[in-house]
């Protein structure tokens, strides 16, 4: 694969863009609109300390898999294939399809809920409808260029209309402060493993080894890979530290408890009155359609190497039908449910808990490989990793503490 290089300012911009804004977009959906309000209608400020955890060890792993992805010429599956083994590579490709499907019932819903708001219509058609289509744009031609484009637009429109919901909030500035002190309180550990599962996502992470090789990126563009990567995840921490504050500064004085998009919605009510709903609703269905897409990408992607079929990347009709499996079944769920239901969010992203430190541990020992060369994982990063994979294994420990 060789880089190309554009002739005009706009080229040289679009260029620098596009891996980790598809990974930011996938990994921003419901769940995390769910998870994020719930904490900060619930607890306030207090758990501020989670989205920037996770976004500086989100950005420690995308960087890892940036640099094995430009350092490989296979996909990531077949990468870990090489190094481990075939029982290691099924296994983490068999993981990581499990848990992109474990969300993929809500992005579905998702779609459904954001359209019944905004045109008062049934949430089970529109999850249907939104469905095929997504089905639809996966089988148009040069389908990872029309991908990248979407998405970049998407997270930039979900930016916007989330950094309105945090400036028209007010929040309390001493109380965000004092929430930058990490602790867990009584009740909380559930929603806090799901809201670290929509930021700091190693699933998402692995993938950006696929993306940068679709990009036809090599080992002299680590600089502008490493920009798009710092870009992309900056928006996603950021996105779901507009809204945990937001949501800690208007729904938590009123004791209103996250269940409907209805009550997400009620975050900007005081600011635009009755615009809320359907500007909150544009956010909803902008986060769960470039979820349904992207999600169901990685979800695929990982199955079919997992079946030992993956060559070909995003262009292969092999790996295109098992990412077509990923679609159809959140569909399945969407018709089933025909709701947005909270519990069913944060019971997937929970689930990712127990499937994730393996993945993470294996990334960390691939970016120290000799075949990475010279962009083999420096030691104070490696550090970092480590304390992200150990940080993964505590929230595992602490969730099942809860249970029991």
């Amino acid at each position: 694969m060789t880089s190309s290089a554009p002739t005009t300012s706009r080229g040289r911009f679009t260029a620098r863009l596009g891996p980790a804004f598809i990974t930011a977009a996938l990994m921003f959906g419901p769940g995390s609109i769910a998870t994020t309000s719930s904490l900060g209608a619930q607890f306030a400020y207090d758990l501020v300390w989670v989205p920037v955890v996770a976004t500086v060890l989100m950005l420690c792993f995308v960087d890892l898999c940036v640099r094995i992805g430009l350092s490989t010429d296979v996909g990531p599956v077949e990468t870990i294939r090489r190094r481990f083994g075939r029982v290691v590579a099924i296994l983490v490709g068999l993981g990581a399809f499990a848990v992109t499907a474990s969300f993929q019932g809500s992005n579905s819903v998702g779609t459904g809920a954001a359209m019944s708001v905004l045109f008062d219509g049934s949430t089970t058609l529109f999850a249907a409808l939104f469905t095929l289509l997504a089905v639809g744009f996966l089988w148009l031609p040069a389908f990872y260029r029309r991908l990248e484009r979407v998405m970049v637009v998407i997270i930039l429109a979900m930016l916007t209309i989330f950094l309105v919901t945090l400036v028209v909030s007010q929040p309390d500035l001493g109380g965000v402060l004092r929430g930058l002190v990490p602790g867990i309180p009584s009740g909380a550990s559930a929603l806090v493993v799901g809201a670290v599962a929509t930021t700091f996502s190693v699933v998402g992470a692995l993938y950006q080894i696929q993306l940068v090789r679709e990009k036809g990126w090599t080992v002299a563009d680590y600089r502008t890979a490493r920009r798009d990567a710092i870009t992309g995840i900056l928006i996603l921490g950021g996105l779901s530290f507009a809204i945990m504050i937001a949501a800690a500064a208007v729904l938590h004085p009123q004791g209103v408890t996250v269940s409907s998009p209805a009550d997400m919605a009620s975050i900007l009510e005081p600011a635009i009155g009755g615009w809320a709903a359907a500007l909150f609703a544009l956010g909803l269905w902008a986060a769960a359609f470039s979820s349904l897409i992207g999600n169901s990408t990685i979800g695929g992607s990982m199955l079919a190497g997992a079946l030992g079929i993956e060559q070909g990347g995003l262009s292969s009709r092999a790996v295109k039908m098992c990412i077509t499996v990923v679609i159809v079944l959140g569909g399945i769920v969407a018709v089933t449910f025909g709701g947005l239901p909270l519990p069913l969010i944060v019971t997937a992203q929970a689930v990712t808990i127990f499937v994730v430190p393996l993945i993470g541990f294996v990334l960390v020992r691939l970016s120290r490989a000799p075949e990475r060369g010279e962009l083999r994982l420096p030691i104070p990063q490696l550090v970092l990793a480590i304390a992200g994979v150990v940080f993964l294994v505590l929230l595992a420990v602490t969730y099942i503490r809860n249970l029991l």
